[in-house]
């Protein structure tokens, strides 16, 4: 039998900041939380550390606390709390932010994103504050996740241990940040744009994979372009960073406002066309079997248990989007293909 949750959701990881300089400081918070569609995240994660100014972390914290269980949000809540592998301050208050998060709100989110981890013992320093709150609150070990922004050079060299660690634990996801990343190996902008880390999201993608993790692209935050007097949303440079990441192999790509989750929504959902070649060929197979066939081609393709997985994978993705966002999959996909893959059988025996 296939469970149809294999895959865990997180095409977009959209950050909100928790709290802004203007009469509602909950505003890009609110709006997260309210958004429809292919606006909708799959991951919202009200900002307390970069996103927030240093004198409204606490407003932020509150209006987390606050606004979260007012709404029904379909995809999963992930705060991201303040840290510092290097900085005791910025712990201590993480240690409290997660503790007053998991005491308020434990039941209304997931899990907590924790910012510039250094080596693996300090991830395991965080997973421990975790699961202290957790012990403190009454909530069963693992209920709250972790995911981790991989944005330091201790980081990146112990990405491999960090991920076995994951494989085991209750991390979640590993989520790149090229700005603080870029920072702390000391580069300069040479006014040519960022590298794209090919090297690193490449093993953050494998790394990942390894350990049953999902892996997240970093922000793009070259949000609109000027030409001729007119200033215009930036969609063909995210487009070209996020079918980057996708082909890298990485689950999800970090959004900073609502057009790029439309895109990041849309690029990391297959296409009508995937979606229809990969139904037919499992239908054709599944004829086959019935038939008593034994080696099975599919247009030239030779199908075995492996390459039935990957049409398996498509249909799998779909029924996840469609699971927590049936209203993206309705406007995606005719329904008559959409029905098909609802009820497609996906045993390869």
């Amino acid at each position: 039998m296939i469970d149809d949750t294999d895959i865990r959701l997180c095409r977009t990881f959209q950050t909100a900041p928790a709290a802004v300089p203007k009469d509602d400081t909950a505003k890009y918070l609110r709006s997260g939380l309210e958004a429809e569609g292919f606006q909708a995240p799959d991951w919202l994660v009200p900002d307390m550390e970069d996103g927030t100014a240093p004198d409204m972390k606490a407003e932020g914290l509150e209006n987390t606390i606050e606004l979260v269980p007012e709404y029904d949000f379909p995809g999963e809540i992930w705060p991201r709390v303040e840290w510092s592998y290097e900085d005791e301050s910025f712990r201590d208050r993480g240690r409290e932010q997660i503790d007053q998060l998991v005491a308020e709100i434990g039941d209304e989110i997931d899990g907590v994103v924790v910012p510039k981890v250094g080596r693996l013992a300090d991830v395991e320093r965080a997973a421990e504050v975790v699961a202290e709150a957790e012990a403190e609150h009454g909530y069963p070990d693992g209920s709250i996740g972790m995911s981790i922004i991989v944005e330091t050079g201790r980081a990146r060299s112990d990405l491999r241990e960090i991920a076995t660690f994951g494989g085991d634990s209750r991390l979640t996801a590993l989520v790149f940040g090229p700005v603080d990343y870029a920072a702390e190996l000391g580069a300069r902008d040479l006014g040519d744009g960022r590298p794209r880390w090919d090297g690193l999201l490449e093993a953050l993608s494998n790394e990942a994979s390894a350990g049953g993790l999902l892996s997240i692209g970093g922000p793009f935050d070259d949000l609109f372009k000027e030409r001729a007097g007119l200033t215009y949303y930036n969609a063909d440079d995210y487009a070209d960073q996020v079918e980057y990441e996708a082909h890298l192999g990485l689950d999800g790509s970090w959004s900073l406002y609502p057009k790029q989750t439309i895109q990041a929504n849309t690029i990391h959902m297959p296409t009508s066309q995937e979606l229809e070649r990969d139904v037919s060929k499992i239908e054709r197979f599944n004829a086959a079997k019935r038939e008593g066939t034994g080696a099975v081609t599919l247009d030239g393709q030779m199908v075995d248990e492996a390459t039935f997985k990957v049409f398996r994978n498509t249909i799998l993705q779909v029924r996840s989007i469609h699971e927590t966002r049936p209203e993206q999959t309705q406007a995606h996909y005719d329904q008559s293909l959409l029905e098909r893959a609802l009820e497609l059988e996906l045993s390869y025996q």
